[in-house]
C-alpha cells in the first residue's frame, strides 16, 4: 500500500471527536480506526505494538545501529468537530481544478472532498506519513538508524489528546508531532489556551407583563460579548497577536451559556486577558445582581517554546532534514497547539512539523499529493540523521 493509498484508507474512518461525551476516547469510531491502526502497524513489521482501553497506540521501529538517542513520532486519529468527518468522500484532481486551492500547487494532484465534509488530512496525513516512513525502513534494514517509537493518540482537536499519554511507557529522548499545515512549517512555538465558560442566569415573565420583572439572559450575554476588544478575535489577528474567540453560544430568556477559547502567545498577555474577562463578569453582575453571570476558565496548554529553547539542537535537525530533502524551512509560531505542547511539559520536548494539508477543520481542506510524500521524506531524513 503507498502512502496516498494509505491516507485514503485512513480518511474512511468517522473520527470526529466530541467534547461533551465525557468518554475516552470521546467517540467510538476513533476505537475502531485504532483498533485498524494497531493490526496495521503490526502486520508492517513494528514491535511492541499496544492499544490501551483509552485508545492510545505506541509501536516500536528497533535500531539497526545502537547509541542513537530514542526518537518519538506522534499524530492523532480524531478529526475535528467543526465540521463534519463522516462518510467522506475523496478524490484526487488537479490543482487548477477547485478555486480554492492556492495558485502555488499549480500543476499538482491534490486530494480533495466533494465539499460536504471535512478531508481529514488533520491529522491523517501525518499518520500516513510516520507508517509509511516505518514500513520503508523496516524493508530496508541496511539503513543505520536508531530505536524509534510511535504514538498516535484520540481527542487531540478537543484538547485532550495528552490526557492519558504515558510519557514514561514512551520512553523516547525527544519526539516530532507531525500535525502542521502547509509543506515546510517548522513549530516550536504555540499559543498559551484556556477554554471558558459563562453561564447567564435569567427570569423569564409572560411578556406582556415583565415591566421591571423579567430578566433576558440572552441580552445580557449579548451586552457581556460587546464589551470584549471588536478586533481580538481571530478574523482579525495573524502571527503573535492573540485573542477572544466566541465558540459556542446557547440560549433562552431564563439561561444562556456563552463558550470562549483565549489565545495569546505571551504569558503575561495571556493571563490578562483571563483577568479582563473575570472583570467583565463582575462588572455585569454589579449591574443585573451577584450571581447573575458564572465564569469558568480552565488553563488547556502552554506555550511549548521555554521547553523546546533548551534543546533547540531537535529543531536544528527537522531543519537540516527538511533541507536534505528539498524543502525550505518555514519557521513559525502555531496559531494553536498540539499535543506535542503539552508533552513538552511533561518532559517529552517535542516541535511540530508539517503534515502537508491546507484549510484544516473545513469543507475545503484539501492536501496536495507531493507535499505528503515530502513529510514523509522527511520524518526518514530525521531517523536516519539522529546521532
Amino acid at each position: 500500500m503507498n502512502i496516498v493509498e494509505r491516507f485514503l484508507k485512513y480518511v474512511s474512518f468517522c473520527t470526529t471527536s466530541d467534547e461533551n461525551t465525557g468518554m475516552t476516547p470521546s467517540t467510538p469510531g476513533q476505537l475502531e480506526f485504532a483498533r485498524y491502526l494497531a493490526d496495521e502497524l503490526k502486520t508492517i513489521g513494528l514491535k511492541d505494538v499496544t492499544l490501551d482501553e483509552n485508545g492510545y497506540i505506541m509501536a516500536t521501529l528497533p535500531a539497526t545501529a545502537e547509541g542513537r538517542p530514542v526518537i518519538g513520532f506522534i499524530a492523532h486519529m480524531d478529526t475535528s468537530p467543526d465540521a463534519s468527518g463522516r462518510h467522506v468522500k475523496a478524490s484526487i484532481v488537479q490543482a487548477e481544478e477547485r478555486e480554492y486551492i492556492d495558485k502555488r500547487y499549480a500543476g499538482q494532484d491534490v486530494i480533495v472532498t466533494d465539499t460536504t465534509t471535512l478531508l481529514g488530512a488533520d491529522d491523517k496525513a501525518g499518520i500516513a506519513e510516520i507508517v509509511t516512513a516505518c514500513e520503508y525502513l523496516i524493508q530496508h534494514p541496511e539503513i543505520a538508524h536508531g530505536k524509534v517509537r510511535i504514538g498516535f493518540t484520540p481527542d487531540e482537536e478537543i484538547g485532550q489528546g495528552a490526557d492519558h499519554f504515558d510519557v514514561k511507557a514512551f520512553g523516547a529522548d525527544f519526539a516530532y508531532t507531525m500535525d502542521g499545515g502547509a509543506i515546510g512549517e517548522l513549530e516550536f512555538e504555540n499559543f498559551n489556551a484556556a477554554a471558558c465558560k459563562i453561564k447567564i442566569h435569567g427570569l423569564n415573565v409572560h411578556p406582556g407583563y415583565g415591566y421591571h420583572k423579567m430578566v433576558n439572559s440572552m441580552r445580557i450575554a449579548y451586552q457581556l460579548a460587546v464589551m470584549l476588544p471588536r478586533w481580538e478575535t481571530p478574523e482579525h489577528t495573524q502571527g503573535y497577536e492573540g485573542f477572544y474567540h466566541l465558540v459556542g453560544m446557547n440560549g433562552t430568556v431564563e439561561e444562556t451559556t456563552l463558550s470562549y477559547i483565549i489565545r495569546d502567545h505571551d504569558r503575561a498577555r495571556f493571563e490578562s486577558r483571563k483577568r479582563e474577562l473575570e472583570h467583565l463578569v463582575r462588572k455585569v453582575n454589579r449591574e443585573f445582581g451577584e450571581g447573575t453571570v458564572e465564569i469558568e476558565i480552565r488553563d488547556q496548554y502552554y506555550n511549548m517554546r521555554e521547553k523546546i529553547e533548551p534543546v533547540m539542537h531537535i529543531v536544528d535537525l527537522a531543519k537540516e532534514a527538511m533541507t536534505a530533502v528539498g524543502v525550505t524551512p518555514n519557521v513559525k509560531p502555531i496559531r494553536g497547539g498540539t499535543d506535542g505542547a503539552r508533552l513538552s511539559f511533561e518532559g517529552l520536548p517535542c516541535p511540530n512539523i508539517f503534515a502537508g494539508g491546507e484549510n484544516f477543520h473545513s469543507r475545503y481542506e484539501y492536501l496536495p499529493i507531493p507535499s505528503l510524500e515530502k513529510a514523509k521524506d522527511v520524518v526518514l531524513e530525521i531517523i536516519k540523521r539522529v546521532q
